[in-house]
Parts: C-alpha cells; structure tokens; sequence
C-alpha cells in the first residue's frame, strides 16, 4: 500500500490534504477528538457544521452506532460507491463532537479503489473541502498550501481536480 507515511500521520491524530473522490479535502481521523478539532481550528469552520466522513464500506457506520434497516442498505447500495453524501441519523452523545447537536452524520462511501484501500487502513476520516471558510476550494497543491501552509502534516498531489462537491440526501428513519 502507497503512503504509508500519511496513513501514520493520520493514525497518530494529524491531518492532511488530500483528493477525495470530488475535490481536495483537509481530512482527519473521524474518531479522534484531537483530530477533529484540529480540522475545525485550521479550516476557521464554524463549529456548528458538522463535516462529511469518508468511510471504506457499509460496514463503517456501525462504529458510529448506526444499524441500516433493509431499504436504507439497498439505497445506499445502489448509489454508493460514489459522489453522493448520506445524512443519517447519529443520536449518540459520544459523536456530538462529529454531529454538532444535529443528531445526524453525513457519510460518502469514495468511488476510488486507493481512497477505499486508504480508508481500511486510517478508519473513516472527516473530509471538508481544502479551503478556509468563505473562500473557494483549492484545485490544485499550490492553492491549498497557500490556505494552510504548515498547519496541514502532509499534502497528497494529483495535480488539478476541478468537479463539482459531492451531492447531499438526507435519509430519515
């Protein structure tokens, strides 16, 4: 498996920029607080949006405490692998630090075999767009170097990627 060194980055709390399956994101480990938090502070997010968490299969919802009825499995079946964003109930305490109060988590399962591959390795990791807040996505290295500098531990390049942001559903129960 390539990157081995930003897999134990993220492992070990830090956080990166990297191409997800629509644009460059600042990613962190999703159960890590430590992680978490640095993505908000270095982004200037405001703390009241939750981000969206990237996962390696279906079966990564249930370390949030999320268990899929028939219909919502054979949904998410159907539209992922892909660029779609899911916004399913999270009700635990324990993610509120993810969920921000909403009570509800957005998860894109990538349509990239190596982001996948990645994914197993680090476990699911928060993914907003490589950008401060307010200010346009960074398409390319160079960009997002210029909006964090060396706040991010390490930057993954594939050159320019310029498409639009994944699209958003919400599946209430």
């Amino acid at each position: 498996m390539m990157y081995k060194k930003e897999i134990k980055i993220l492992k070990n709390c830090g956080i990166g920029i990297m191409p997800t399956d629509t644009i460059y994101g600042l990613v962190g480990r999703a159960l890590s607080q430590r992680a978490v938090k640095r993505v908000y502070e270095v982004r200037k997010r405001d703390l009241n949006k939750p981000f969206i968490i990237l996962i390696s299969s279906l079966a990564d919802l249930r370390l949030f405490g999320i268990e899929l009825n028939k219909r919502t499995s054979g949904l998410l079946k159907k539209i992922w692998p892909g660029p779609v964003s899911v916004i399913l109930p999270c009700p635990h305490k324990k993610f509120s630090y993810l969920h921000r109060g909403t009570n509800s988590l957005a998860f894109r399962l990538p349509k990239l075999k190596w982001l996948r591959d990645l994914l197993k390795q680090t476990g699911p990791l928060v993914a907003p767009s490589a950008n401060l807040s307010g200010k346009l996505p960074a398409k390319n290295i160079k960009e997002a170097k210029k909006y964090f500098g060396s706040k991010a531990d390490f930057y993954i390049d594939f050159g320019e990627i310029e498409s639009p942001p994944s699209s958003l559903i919400e599946i209430k129960r």
